[in-house]
């Protein structure tokens, strides 16, 4: 029997995977102001655009952290 071993063109680099990794963690980490507003049930959408349109300068992503993290808003029924 004649087996054939057919590699791939362009083999997957170690370096394109992690890069890949660390850039997702990045990702994640970028959007986390918005996560915590969301899980809190603060007012989100606000924390969103913030984040997305300023985020990328330190103090915008600082700032969405902070409006993530104010206080709720509690509706008192009586």
């Amino acid at each position: 029997m004649n087996e054939i071993y057919v590699e791939p063109a362009d083999r997957s680099w170690t370096a394109t995977k992690v890069v890949a990794v660390i850039v997702a963690i990045f990702t994640a980490g970028y959007m986390l102001p918005w996560a915590i507003a969301a899980v809190r049930d603060v007012p989100h959408w606000l924390v969103f655009w913030v984040n997305l349109l300023l985020g990328w300068t330190i103090i915008g992503w600082i700032i969405a952290l902070v409006m993530s993290l104010r206080a709720q808003r509690l509706n008192v029924i009586s």
